[in-house]
């Protein structure tokens, strides 16, 4: 078996779709969105169509080693979306071949469902408490939101007032919390906002800063006990490797469709169980995105909670199910999703609504914000 045919599609709200074919007809399908660089991805994509048109689409390992480390520069977000687009559809493509899940391939179950949460809020948030009541009334038991809108270096304690009234507002509505502070909020400010959110009970608090910066992200860690999550903007097990060394992350969250891939979030997820750090994946795309998590959570002992898309504010016009033969397969059953029984990455996508929406190509792009004195402000 050789691969014949690797193509890409862009697929509103803002995904990118990966379908590999073989010679003889076998047909796998990856997702290699990365939010407002579909284009760049897609470029990158070139280079791995010319070395593997014509590769064994059985080989994931060596086709893996051979994409990330044979173009010499290797690493950052376009390079690995790509590659794990590629290899999330290998694997779709063998498991269908073989009649066998992708998690079955990779050691067997070690669960039968996961442990789902949704967003609530919007980019700033709003309506907490009947935001929170709505996914409870679909099952949810878990939110994650927005802890703040943009923040200037420097501020007043009665910010974080606000920020405390939602989290209550939430877990008013019967839901356990996680606050993604999305690497908008700085160190002086970021210090006395997790001090401030002690008394509350999170899940998390994620992304209290920036990746960047290791130092501070340490310093946090020691004047709080709330667990810090962070991981959606580091995309191989050699990024991650310092954080778990430092022991200032407590749950780390690879994204599939940046991190290289289910294999290579596995190996990371390995990394981490030796720490004793959870792994909770980072997945506010698509579909795809979302199975291959179900795959690396269905394998994978550390795995404790999974994000997922439905509803979320960015899906305008399109949301999680819309490309999905078998909606039920990615649907939340009292607040967990279950583990895909079906081959591959478990789902199979409406190939003919994909080839359709493409024609309309998406050029989504995040928003950019200012503070009020003018200067940039982090989203």
């Amino acid at each position: 078996m050789k691969i014949g045919r690797i193509e890409t599609f862009y697929v509103p709200p803002r995904w990118l779709f990966v379908r590999v074919e073989s010679e003889d007809g076998a047909v796998g399908w990856g997702e290699a969105s990365l939010e407002g660089h579909a284009e760049a991805v897609d470029g990158a994509m070139e280079a791995l169509r010319d070395r593997f048109v014509g590769h064994d689409p059985y080989r994931i390992e060596d086709i893996w080693q051979i994409a990330y480390r044979g173009g010499f520069y290797r690493g950052g977000p376009v390079l690995m979306s790509a590659l794990a687009g590629l290899e999330q559809a290998l694997w779709d493509l063998k498991g269908n071949a073989l009649g066998l899940p992708a998690w079955q391939m990779l050691g067997g179950m070690v669960r039968d469902k996961v442990r789902a949460y949704a967003w609530i809020g919007g980019d700033r948030p709003h309506e907490i408490g009947e935001a929170a009541a709505a996914r409870r009334g679909q099952g949810f038991s878990a939110v994650k939101m927005n802890a703040t809108a943009d923040l200037d270096w420097l501020g007043t304690p009665k910010l974080f007032e606000e920020v405390v009234k939602r989290v209550e507002a939430a877990q008013a509505a019967g839901m356990d919390v996680g606050l993604d502070f999305h690497g908008r909020v700085h160190k002086p400010m970021a210090k006395q906002l997790a001090r401030a959110l002690e008394p509350l009970g999170l899940l998390f608090i994620e992304e209290p800063l920036l990746s960047e910066n290791p130092e501070g992200l340490a310093q946090i860690a020691q004047l709080t006990s709330i667990p810090i999550a962070l991981g959606e903007r580091l995309y191989s097990r050699w990024d991650f490797k310092p954080f778990l060394a430092s022991g200032a992350v407590d749950i780390i969250q690879p994204d599939l469709s940046h991190a290289g891939g289910i294999l290579e979030c596995r190996k990371i997820a390995a990394m981490a169980e030796a720490y004793d750090v959870a792994v909770a994946p980072h997945c506010p795309l698509g579909p795809l995105a979302l199975a291959a998590c179900l795959q690396l959570a269905a394998c994978t002992p550390n795995v404790a909670i999974q994000e997922m898309s439905l509803g979320i504010h960015y899906n305008v016009g399109h949301d999680l199910l819309n490309f999905v033969l078998e909606k039920e397969m990615l649907t939340p059953q009292d607040g967990y999703l279950p583990i895909p029984q079906g081959p591959g990455l478990g789902i199979r996508i409406d190939e003919a609504a994909v080839r359709e929406a493409h024609k309309d190509r998406h050029r989504w792009r995040n928003p950019v914000w200012r503070h009020q004195d003018g200067s940039f402000a982090e989203w």
